[in-house]
């Protein structure tokens, strides 16, 4: 497991446009989510400890907030042949076990992954209403321990967008395993 830290995109980059399938084979675009008010891009996959740590904080954060208000979409971007284990299928088991309130998509080419310059899993993207980039940094200022956490990152973003602000300046890069490219 190599740990890195994502190197984000300037504030203000715009969304970059996807169109890929999700769990359930339906191909998902950028555009499908322009009636919320900000999304969340993150990107994830089925075996990385560090996005095992953090899956039930992130399968329950979007109840916080107000229904229809903020989009979340996840995509795993690991090469499949080598990591079988982040395939569509049992992408789709862990969306169902998991009761993900949120759609789970498979970057198979990577492609997009690279366009959004997501490194490691987890990674997070948040664009505010005209989709540009406010937020790159990590869920919360504590990974490991769920009861340790003092800052909730991710969630302040989205509230201070929500409220008509602007998150924070300082962001802390995500940390986790690395993207498994493909050769």
């Amino acid at each position: 497991m190599a740990l890195l830290e994502t190197q984000a995109p300037a504030l203000g980059t715009p969304a970059p446009d996807f169109a890929l399938p999700d769990t359930e084979g339906v191909t998902r675009r950028l555009d499908d989510f322009d009636s919320s008010k900000v999304l969340v891009v993150m990107f994830i996959c089925n075996h990385c400890p560090y996005v095992k740590a953090v899956l039930d904080r992130l399968v329950a954060l979007p109840g916080d907030f107000p229904e229809g208000e903020v989009a979340f979409v996840a995509i795993s971007a690991n090469d499949a042949e080598r990591y079988p284990q982040d395939g569509p299928e049992a992408m789709a088991k862990l969306a169902r076990d998991n009761d993900f309130p949120f759609p789970y998509l498979y970057d198979e080419s990577q492609e997009v992954a690279r366009a959004y310059g997501a490194v490691c899993t987890p990674d997070f993207f948040v664009y505010d209403n005209d989709r540009r980039l406010a937020y790159c940094g990590r869920l919360d200022d504590n990974w490991k321990d769920p009861d340790a956490v003092k800052r909730r990152e991710l969630h302040d973003a989205i509230a201070a967008l929500l409220d008509g602000g602007r998150p924070v300046e300082e962001q802390h890069p995500s940390m986790g395993c690395s993207i498994k490219w493909k050769p």
